[in-house]
């Protein structure tokens, strides 16, 4: 079966409503909610998680559940999901202080990464480049509304962490990032709001030379 992305890609989906916004959101809906924000920082801290194991947890969340749940409760599932994975907690141990079923994430389906990564930034401010067209079965931060569209190199942000390569209990190697700018026409066609542009922050690996 060919490589898909799913309900949760980062750069949002259309026609699920509007975003609704609260004036006066409180940090935490429900007193569980800081529970679950401080578990987090507790498995951080321990070295149990990374940002991307968690982010790539939440992403193998079966679609209706992900939909159907709000932002914590996706942060939860990603917690227990890595703990039982890595052998810290059971199912079994879950269902029993939840008192029924607990979901937990599907397995990973993405390979272990091998990948070569560009230790040199291969692009300057003023570089016309291409986000390369490809479709990940493990983590990425590439958004899919990006790929395969041109932009202009802004500037050359430095080099970080490789979020492909930082889920599999690996050192993740650096690589150089870059903020992009795009024309809205580009991304949006007739859509797009005249005169109105985006930047996004790429790695150098989602880039090719336009």
């Amino acid at each position: 079966m060919a490589a898909a992305d799913g309900v949760h890609d980062l750069g949002g989906m259309e026609d699920f409503g509007p975003v609704i916004v609260e004036p006066t959101e409180p940090v935490f809906h429900a007193g569980w909610e800081g529970r679950v924000f401080a578990i987090g920082g507790i498995l951080s801290v321990q070295g149990l998680t990374s940002t991307n194991d968690v982010r790539h947890a939440i992403e193998r969340m079966d679609p209706a559940h992900y939909l159907g749940s709000p932002y914590f409760e996706h942060w939860l599932t990603a917690f227990a999901t890595l703990l039982v994975e890595r052998g810290v907690l059971t199912r079994a141990q879950l269902e029993a202080r939840s008192g029924g079923p607990f979901p937990l994430s599907r397995p990973s389906r993405a390979p272990r990464w091998k990948g070569a990564v560009s230790r040199r930034a291969r692009f300057t401010a003023g570089d016309r480049v291409r986000v390369v067209e490809a479709y990940w079965r493990g983590h990425t931060r590439c958004p899919r509304y990006v790929r395969g569209k041109r932009g202009v190199v802004d500037r050359c942000d430095g080099a970080f962490a490789l979020p492909d390569a930082d889920v599999d209990g690996a050192h993740p190697p650096l690589e150089p990032t870059y903020s992009v700018h795009f024309d809205a026409a580009e991304l949006r066609g007739r859509d797009a709001e005249p005169g109105t542009a985006v930047s996004v922050g790429l790695w150098d690996s989602y880039l090719e030379p336009a």
